[in-house]
This record gives C-alpha cells, structure tokens and sequence, in this order.
C-alpha cells in the first residue's frame, strides 16, 4: 500500500530544469554482470557518465544539485552493500526532497538517468511482471499473507488459527486413557465400550477440526477480499499443502490467479515470490 502511494506520486512529480537523478543497478548475485562485485564498477562509471554529460553542458545549477544527489546515492548503496538483494531502484531529486529507495528481489536493468520528471519505464516492467498482490498461505497454524508489489514486501501479516477444541481434545484424551479399563462415559455423557467407539471420538473430534477450521478459512478469505480492495492488490495467489490451499481457494470470493499446491509456510518471503511469480506457467 505504501509502495502504490509512492509510485503515484512518481508520476506525477515534475520540475522544470532537469533535477531528478534515476538509479537502477543490478546487484544479483546470481548474475555474471553484477558477481564479485561488479555492480560497484557499474554504479561507479554510470554516475560519472552523467556528470562527465551534465560538465559539457557548462550548467552550473545543474552540475551541483546532481553532485550532492551522486554523493547521496553511492553513499546510500554502500552503506546497505551487505544487504543488497537482486536490484536497487533510486530516484532523487532536491526538489520536494524527493528520495525514494527500495531494495528488491526482483531482475533490475542499470541505467541511470537525469531527467525533468523520474524515469518510470523499468519500473513499469517490473510492475508487470511482478504486480500488486497478496499471496495468501493457509495452514493448520493460520493463515500468513504476505503484501507484495514488484518484489517488495509491503508488509507481512498472520492470522493464527485457534481451534476452540483444546478442552474438547483434553476430554477426548481422558477418555482414550480411561478405555481400555472397561467403560468410561464420554464427555457428551455417552456410555462407550471396549472396542466399541474408539474410532468415533477421534472421528467426531476431526470432523470438529475441520468445521471450524473451514469456518476460520472463511472468515479470513474476507479479511483478504477487503485487502485486496484496500491495497490495491490487481491478483491474489494462494500457497500450501493441497488440502488447505483448495479449501481457502474455495473460500474466496474472487478467483485466486494462481493455487499452488506445496508447503511453503515456514520459507522466507523471497523464496514464496519466487515460487509464486516466477514458477507460473
């Protein structure tokens, strides 16, 4: 949601002269371009191109206000250089002190550019490729739901999962322990026998489970739809185990734009975008 304000007020962000300094570099490690290092050499002699440019054009306005955001920027990248994902998006400008910075796991394309107004087109692409979205991953422990826009994580929330059945499951084991020794009374106040209804209890017991879990499903599938509205996410993609990702699929109300069925619950969120996004066919 943060990021689909921001972006908003890229578009519409102007100045006369040029005065806005946009910053793409790749820096994954995965890529031969941008391995042991690369990216600096890379970060390092597209900033000079641009004041080498900006020096022939004799402007001296110009020539400071981009030094100071030069200095911002490099000063900026290799503070985080120990953090750095796939890619670095900056654009700066002294006007309105703009300075908008976000490190992102998704494939970046360097360029750098100074321009009158921030140069958006990369980050179109990216927009594309990895939109707004919500990736929702049902469990037996709850639900995690992970804001995502371009690679970023806007935020990440988890609605835990409680049963309502613990004292149901303590009588069901009171009872389990007491049947072997004869009769017991259940605790509906049924007569049950050796033998006789060991398979019901734990039968009733996960039919229980279910029912209120498939309750829960329901319940946060309309906390979702409502995020969904509120954050302007354009799909929504569900993740898990086959059993809960077609149960909270089914939950919704919209049609999710992806299910994929595998266990993903306890992985970090770089590794679900890119099982998510990445995977689809």
């Amino acid at each position: 949601m943060i990021l689909y304000n921001e972006i908003q007020e890229l578009k519409n962000f102007d100045c006369e002269d040029r005065c806005v300094l946009s910053v793409y570099l790749n820096t994954n490690p995965a890529d031969l371009d941008a391995q042991n290092g690369a990216w600096r050499i890379h970060l390092k002699n597209g900033l000079k191109r641009l004041e080498e440019y900006l020096t022939a054009s004799q402007d001296e306005k110009e020539i400071n206000n981009y030094k100071k955001l030069k200095k911002k920027v490099e000063r900026e990248i290799l503070d985080h250089q120990n953090d750095l994902h796939k890619g670095v998006i900056i654009f700066a400008s002294p006007h309105q002190d703009l300075w908008f910075v976000h490190y992102v796991q998704v494939p970046v394309k360097t360029s750098f550019h100074w321009e009158t107004k921030p140069v958006l087109d990369e980050l179109r692409y990216m927009y594309k490729a990895y939109p707004y979205a919500g990736v929702v991953l049902p469990s037996m422990k709850g639900v995690r739901i992970l804001d995502t826009s371009m690679g970023i994580i806007n935020e990440e929330i988890f609605h835990e999962f409680d049963s309502g059945l613990d004292f149901w499951n303590e009588q069901k084991g009171v009872h389990s322990a007491t049947h072997t020794a004869g009769s017991s009374t259940s605790s509906f106040g049924q007569q049950s026998h050796v033998g006789g209804n060991s398979g019901s209890a734990a039968d009733d017991f996960n039919w229980r489970m279910k029912e209120n879990l498939e309750r829960f499903y329901k319940e946060t599938a309309a906390k979702v739809e409502k995020m969904k509205k509120e954050r302007h996410w354009d799909e929504i993609h569900v993740v898990g185990e086959t059993e809960h990702a077609k149960a909270f699929s089914k939950a919704l109300q919209t049609k999710p734009a992806s299910c994929l069925m595998k266990n993903l619950a306890n992985s970090s969120p770089s590794q679900i975008l890119h099982e998510v996004f990445e995977n689809l066919s």
